[in-house]
């Protein structure tokens, strides 16, 4: 029975920078790896701001994010994930940690590799900050061993 990797990514520089770990994991355990992007429900945000704008233009642009997400995702997996021997996409919305944690064991994964910051470090950039908090509650909450990539570590 082949193995499973989640990876879960926001799509930034610093959590593509998880890619050579989760290739050196799947080739050498021949696992299959599972691609998640969760995007934020926008449609929850907004009643704090009276509903604007409107929940249909709300929707309208999710569902292009969510497009235009499976798009890019799917070729970041083409050209970086090559080497693995089966790569699947998935793309939900929702708050990341629960949905990161419900893929986990709806999809039986053996183990979870992302890098230990994402957008928030492209941002800040700051060396040595802690944790992001995705990171920080996969990691603390999750069924299966949870790897961690230092996004400031250059890949050998």
């Amino acid at each position: 029975m082949p193995h499973t990797i989640l990876w879960p990514t926001e799509l930034s520089a610093s959590s593509l920078k998880a890619i050579p770990h989760i290739n050196s994991l799947a080739e050498k355990y021949e696992s299959q790896v599972l691609a998640l992007y969760v995007a934020p429900d926008l449609c929850s945000l907004f009643p704090a701001y009276g509903n604007y704008p409107s929940p249909e233009l709300i929707e309208k642009f999710q569902g292009w994010e969510l497009e235009r997400a499976k798009k890019d995702l799917r070729q970041i997996c083409a050209d970086k994930l090559g080497s693995c021997p089966n790569v699947s996409v998935r793309i939900l919305r929702g708050d990341p940690v629960q949905q990161i944690l419900k893929a986990a064991e709806n999809e039986d994964v053996d183990m979870i590799v992302m890098t230990s910051r994402g957008h928030s470090f492209d941002q800040v950039g700051r060396p040595g900050s802690e944790f992001g908090k995705v990171a920080r509650e996969v990691a603390k909450r999750s069924p299966v061993p949870v790897t961690l990539v230092n996004p400031e570590a250059e890949a050998d």
